[in-house]
This record gives structure tokens, C-alpha cells and sequence, in this order.
């Protein structure tokens, strides 16, 4: 299944959308994607809408990891929105819920942030 990136920035916060499935073979394009906007804007926010995610394996786990260490390590945060239930059982079991902050849906007020098409 392929790997859909979008990510639209506003302010200090990016809203990084995902559809498909993250796994061994679709990791380095988020992985890539992840990297191209940290190192091309300032955000201090970024929430990942994982509502289009149908499957998410250990690989995958990781580079969500590792773009939240990196978003820390410059003092921002990364947040997950909108997991199904699959991604959100694997983020139980691993205790990774504990480490990401996970809302039911992207925040309505970075959403009220966006500019208006």
C-alpha cells in the first residue's frame, strides 16, 4: 500500500497528515518527509493526524520517535491525533502512548489557525 505525506505549516505549528500504511518499506519516505520539515521551518508543534493510518509496525514506530526527539531536542513537541484503533493498541502495548501526547482529533484551534482558502 503507498504512503501518502501532506503537511501544511502555520505559525509555530505543522499538521503533518499520513494515509496508508507506515511499515519497513513506506518508513523512509515519512522518514525523509519528517526530516525536510524540520530542517526547513521553525515549528515548535507538530501534530501528526493519524487518522488515515491503517497500520503502523515497529519501523514505523520508530521513525515517529525519532522525529519526536528531534522536535524535542529544539524544544517543541510532537502530538498524535485521530489514531484507529490498531495504531492506538500498538502505542498501548509498546507504552508509547505514555511518551506521546494523543488527542481523539486534530485540535480545533491549530485547525481555526489555518489560513482560510
Amino acid at each position: 500500500m503507498e504512503l501518502k505525506v501532506s503537511s501544511r505549516s502555520h505559525g509555530d505549528h505543522t499538521i503533518v497528515t499520513i494515509v496508508g500504511e507506515i511499515d519497513l518499506y513506506t518508513a523512509p519516505r515519512l522518514q525523509s518527509e519528517f526530516t525536510r520539515i524540520l530542517d526547513e521551518s521553525t515549528t515548535t508543534l507538530m501534530v501528526i493526524d493519524m487518522s488515515g493510518v491503517e497500520f503502523c509496525d515497529s519501523t514505523g514506530m520508530n521513525v515517529l520517535l525519532s522525529a519526536h526527539k528531534r522536535l524535542r531536542e529544539r524544544g517543541g513537541v510532537l502530538e498524535m491525533a485521530g489514531p484507529r484503533p490498531a495504531v492506538r493498541k500498538i502505542l498501548q502495548v509498546t507504552g508509547l502512548d505514555s511518551v506521546f501526547t494523543i488527542h481523539e482529533a486534530v485540535p480545533e484551534e491549530l485547525l481555526a489557525a489555518e489560513p482560510q482558502a
